[in-house]
């Protein structure tokens, strides 16, 4: 067998790949176009205090807990990041995440800058995170405006959120601009990749490359 393909069995730990976004920026159909395109990344599945939306199943889109369950998992150290958002708590359970990661599978997070934050905080070598903007802020009013027909106070309130969050795109390790949507996933698909090439994630190359070398 050519060491090509066995260099496609090198053990890795999986990356925690983090995406952010101002709401309305696309973020989430991003998300799921690129769980689409790759077998190898799963979506995390926070647990939260909000009721569920139309068609959001428990346990597949998010586990919705009451606070005092919140904050019994909070308070057991069970939360690996948590934030509050609209307020309304969300956090990411800790036991799951650290599982997938040590077999080598990839995580895909949909997070604010408070999360975002916590993560690189908690597992800095293992996080790998991009910041989704508008192409510009009209396009961002209008994704808003015709979304959800929300009223003009609500919109408002998610500008004055959008323009925060934006703020702290300089903390991201990847900027990505979702003004057209096929180049944005391509771009998503492109920075996972060169994460999962990284040498330091890469647990079974040395042994790897001690195999190439007694091969010489």
């Amino acid at each position: 067998m050519s060491k090509a393909g066995s260099s496609l069995r090198i053990a890795r730990r999986g990356i925690l790949l983090v995406l952010s976004s101002p709401s309305g920026a696309g973020k989430t159909t991003l998300a799921r176009r690129l769980l689409a395109a790759d077998a190898g990344i799963r979506m995390s599945v926070s647990v939260t205090t909000r009721k569920p939306r139309p068609g959001e199943v428990d346990g597949t889109d998010y586990a919705f807990v009451d606070k005092a369950e919140f904050d019994r998992l909070k308070g057991a150290g069970k939360l690996l990041e948590w934030a509050e958002v609209f307020g309304e708590n969300y956090g990411t359970p800790k036991a799951r995440v650290l599982e997938l990661i040590g077999a080598g599978t990839d995580v895909l997070f949909d997070v604010d800058w408070q999360g975002a934050r916590s993560l690189k905080r908690e597992l800095p070598s293992d996080v790998a995170c991009v910041f989704i903007l508008p192409p510009d802020g009209k396009a961002l009013e209008q994704r808003l405006r015709t979304r959800n027909q929300d009223p003009d106070a609500e919109v408002i309130r998610r500008l004055t959120a959008a323009a925060a969050e934006i703020g702290h795109w300089q903390e991201y390790d990847y900027v990505v601009v979702n003004a057209e949507l096929e180049s944005s996933v391509a771009g998503l698909v492109s920075i996972l990749a060169a994460e999962r090439l990284k040498r330091e994630r890469r647990t079974g190359l040395a042994a790897f490359v001690a195999g190439v070398v007694a091969d010489l």
